[in-house]
């Protein structure tokens, strides 16, 4: 089972124990992780799950696709890390993925 940390704000961590094929988004929802609103559950829609992935993994989780991007543009702080929650799903590839909340849109 994959492990995922999510960083929320200075020095707070959550750990999670994950299984494959659920997203970073249905994690943090079901946690109630601040700075998740996930206003559309992964309807890519919207840019309000947007988290920055750690630099080690950006290969992992892939690129971008087109729609994925165009959320993105309504993303508050974008960097070149920059994904929508919604669009990872966890994997054996991903294990130890650290991702850090966004600001919404």
């Amino acid at each position: 089972m994959p492990h995922l940390t999510i960083r929320v704000g200075e020095g707070s961590v959550r750990e999670y124990d994950v299984a494959e094929g659920t997203s970073i988004m249905e994690v943090a929802v079901r946690d109630g992780v601040p700075g998740i609103v996930a206003l559309v559950r992964g309807a890519l829609t919207c840019a309000t799950c947007h988290v920055y992935v750690d630099e080690d993994y950006l290969d992992a989780v892939g690129e971008v696709d087109s729609d994925e991007d165009e959320m993105l543009h309504d993303a508050v702080e974008r960097r070149a890390s920059s994904r929508l929650s919604c669009q990872i799903e966890m994997s054996d590839a991903l294990n130890g993925l650290t991702v850090e909340i966004g600001p919404s849109s």
